[in-house]
This record gives C-alpha cells, sequence and structure tokens, in this order.
C-alpha cells in the first residue's frame, strides 16, 4: 500500500474512534446514534451540488450501501445499549475484515498474497486480544457477543457493497456523500418512530454531536471508500480497523480507562500489523 494511502486510512481510523468515543460520552444510545447519523446526512445533502454524479452502474449499490448502513446504524445502538465499547468495539472492527477477506476471496472478486493475509491476521489478532482484555464474565455476555458479531457482519456487508460500487462510481466523494445523505433520511424516519417529538429536542440540545459526529463518521468512510479505488477491498478494511489502537488510547487518556496488558498488547499487535500491510 503506498504511503500516502496508508496514512489516509489511519486518519480515517482516528475519526472512527473518535465518533465512537463521542456516542460513548453521550449515554451510546439510539438518541446519539441518530444524531451522528441524521448530521451525517446533512453534510452529506450539503456536499452534493459541488460534486459530479456517480456514474449510473454505482446506483444500485447505493441503494443497497443506504439500506445496509441503517441497519448497521440501529444495530450498533442496539449493541452500545447493551455493552460496553471496550466490550463491543474491539470485537466488531476487529472480525470485521477477516469476513470481508474471506468473503471477497470466496467470491472471487479478489486474490490477496500470502503477507496481506498475514498483515490482516496480526490486525484481527490484536483485536481480539484487546476484546478479550474487556471481556465480562456475566451471564449476558455470550448474548452480547453474537450481537456484536452480527453488527461486525453488517460491517463487512457495507465494505464489500462500497468497496465494488465506489470503484463504479468514478466519483468517490459523490458516492460517499448520496450514501450519507440516503442513510441520515432513512434513520431519521427510524428514529422518529421510536423517539418522537423527543428527537428534534435532542439534536437542539447536542448540536455538537450530530454536526462533529457526522462530520466524523463521513470523513472517515469517505477515505476509505477513496482508498478502494487504489487498493484491495480487504486490506484497507483492516487497515481502517486500527481504528482499535485509536480506541484504546481514547479509552484510557480521554475516558480514563484502565489500560490493562492485554489491551496495550493487543495494540500493538495491531500496529504491526499496519506496519506489514505497508510492507506487504
Amino acid at each position: 500500500m503506498d504511503s500516502t494511502i496508508l496514512a489516509a486510512v489511519l486518519f480515517a481510523a482516528f475519526l472512527h474512534a473518535a465518533w465512537n468515543a463521542m456516542l460513548k460520552l453521550r449515554g451510546a444510545g439510539v438518541h446519539a446514534a441518530a444524531a451522528v447519523t441524521i448530521g451525517a446526512g446533512v453534510i452529506g445533502a450539503a456536499l452534493l451540488p459541488f460534486l459530479p454524479a456517480p456514474a449510473p452502474a454505482s446506483w444500485p449499490f447505493i441503494a443497497a450501501s443506504a439500506v445496509l448502513h441503517a441497519l448497521y446504524y440501529a444495530m450498533l445502538a442496539a449493541t452500545y445499549r447493551s455493552a460496553d465499547i471496550s466490550h463491543a468495539y474491539p470485537l466488531m472492527r476487529g472480525s470485521a475484515p477477516v469476513m470481508v477477506a474471506l468473503c471477497g476471496s470466496l467470491l472471487g472478486a479478489e486474490t490477496l498474497h500470502a503477507a496481506q493475509w498475514l498483515a490482516i491476521g496480526l490486525i484481527c489478532a490484536g483485536g481480539a486480544a484487546v476484546y478479550a482484555g474487556s471481556r465480562t464474565g456475566s451471564a449476558g455476555s455470550g448474548r452480547l457477543t453474537l450481537l456484536a458479531l452480527s453488527t461486525a457482519a453488517m460491517i463487512a456487508a457495507c465494505t464489500l457493497v462500497d468497496g465494488f460500487g465506489v470503484r463504479r462510481s468514478g466519483a468517490p466523494a459523490a458516492y460517499t456523500a448520496w450514501i450519507f445523505m440516503l442513510t441520515g433520511a432513512a434513520s431519521s424516519a427510524l428514529a422518529w418512530g421510536r423517539m418522537g417529538a423527543e428527537l428534534p429536542r435532542y439534536l437542539l440540545r447536542h448540536p455538537g454531536l450530530a454536526l462533529a459526529g457526522g462530520a466524523a463518521t463521513t470523513a472517515s468512510y469517505g477515505i476509505a471508500l477513496w482508498a478502494m479505488t487504489f487498493a484491495p477491498v480487504a486490506v484497507v478494511a483492516a487497515v481502517r480497523e486500527t481504528s482499535i489502537v485509536f480506541a484504546v488510547a481514547i479509552a484510557m487518556l480521554v475516558l480514563r480507562e484502565r489500560p490493562l496488558p492485554s489491551r496495550l498488547a493487543g495494540a500493538g499487535l495491531i500496529a504491526l500489523g499496519a506496519v506489514a500491510v505497508r510492507l506487504a
């Protein structure tokens, strides 16, 4: 992977960890998730008049992605209602690249060589180590793990659809803006059905969450999609999950969570995997 692309994807990973930390600080509930998706939708709509239209071949992927993203944000909110971010985030983000790589290979869409598989494996092993150090021993931990893995599968589905769709679009920025505008509209309808008049009141109380969180998730995903036009989808997906390292750092420095040895070891494996991606 080119150094510029690698640096861009690492920045995207930081942005992803940052907006998830915003959710944590705001209680990680359906209100906060709705605010972020609506903010991203508003940003996407504002950008569209200044961007070229995506190629017609990419529109089926945009439509499918909007549906998948709406489901993903709903599942993410459900996961965070039941589990700590330190429990669910590493499992969701660490297992998604494996699903992407396996599905891409099985579908014959991409072929990875041994060094790339090794790099992906290091990143995912690091995610597993962070998760193992964060896992609770409560009676409901099995259900929470299944919920987090289901969310990871949704992440993988979004990544695969968009990885192939953005290459057909000829306009990565417009492709991203359309996804988030449509996702924001769908999420707004779902959130209004659940929250009613409480939704606009929440947005008025927390405009920073909607705008900053929406900007962070839009930029993070847009950078990743742009990178997928130059590098294999599975490799970009794996490097983006270095967000786990940033999440661990934010948890320690901002949220004041305890720096367990397993989390630090897992972060080291992920960082090593990111270096391996550059050398592969």
